[in-house]
């Protein structure tokens, strides 16, 4: 097959729009769309619900992909509208992005799944995710027990073992669960949606089940952090505003985040909002660890 001319390529491109808004017009997206439209992203178990109950119908499915098969096998240079990641175990494509998560399919590779060495950590993602298991193959699902506030005295617990069939619907709660495919040589196809509410990503050591360390996946977090670090460390006590906003953010771990940067800077300032944590904060951890410093502060602000 020789490469196309530059008149080709853009009749290609162009077939490629017209197809493409067809596709993202039509009765399958619009199903999908459907399905988690008026739900608040923030409301994970309500998301879950609705997911496991799109996903328990597999009917949808072919006439989601149809219209972009058929287009691959009449132009071989149709270029589809999904981003897609490869890696020596798997192959995954993003088929929707919607402000309720993702909903994506992979297939994994039999052998590279069944010859993959043995994880030396587990990671709950923070993020519920809901799979259609299409086709299994024999394959297993491994689960351990989190706790869904991260501890060092809280270790990971192993569930028993879940043997998939195919056409299983099955939820993966990364708030509260790890887990791993284990392969028995056949390929295996998954459809999934993944919720874009995260809570914390927690990284265990498998042998002992201990926590190692967490982090966040929301960005928009991670560079709130980064940026309150970078006005702690520049001693920028008058950026006291952007402390305080971030103390009232919707994830908890940022609010103490943003406090204990706070108290690092300018320990007399935070006083307020600290005693607001301490008496008010909807997360028991924060208003514990708020009730635990509080006293230390005010003690540290009197011998001052």
């Amino acid at each position: 097959m020789t490469l196309p001319s530059a008149a080709e390529w853009d009749a290609a491109e162009r077939r490629a729009r017209v197809t493409t808004r067809a596709w993202q017009e039509g009765a399958a997206i619009a199903r999908i769309r459907d399905t988690f439209a008026g739900l608040n992203p923030a409301d994970v178990d309500a998301i879950g619900d609705a997911a496991a109950g799109l996903l328990g119908d597999a009917t949808w499915i072919a006439a989601l992909l149809a219209p972009l098969m058929r287009a691959l096998a009449d132009d071989p240079w149709f270029d589809p509208p999904l981003r897609v990641t490869r890696d020596a175990l798997r192959t995954t494509v993003q088929l929707l992005d919607l402000p309720a998560g993702t909903l994506g399919a992979t297939v994994y590779d039999g052998a590279a799944l069944a010859a993959a060495p043995a994880h030396a950590t587990l990671v709950a993602s923070g993020r519920l995710l809901v799979a259609r298991y299409h086709v299994a193959h024999g394959a297993r699902l491994r689960r351990w027990q989190a706790d869904p506030r991260p501890s060092d005295t809280a270790p990971l617990r192993p569930l028993p073992a879940q043997a998939l069939q195919d056409g299983d619907v099955v939820r993966l709660d990364g708030r509260r669960h790890a887990h791993l495919l284990e392969g028995s040589g056949g390929e295996v196809v998954a459809v999934t949606f993944a919720t874009h509410a995260t809570a914390m990503v927690r990284e265990y050591d498998r042998a002992t089940g201990a926590l190692l360390r967490t982090a966040t996946a929301d960005q928009d977090e991670s560079r709130t952090r980064l940026l309150l670090t970078l006005l702690r460390t520049e001693r920028r006590r008058d950026a006291g505003a952007c402390f305080a906003a971030a103390t009232r953010a919707p994830a908890y771990h940022l609010r103490w985040t943003a406090m204990r940067e706070w108290l690092a800077l300018d320990a007399p300032a935070t006083l307020p909002r600290l005693r607001e944590l301490a008496r008010d904060d909807p997360h028991a951890e924060v208003r514990a660890l708020a009730q635990a410093t509080l006293p230390m502060v005010e003690d540290r602000l009197c011998r001052a």
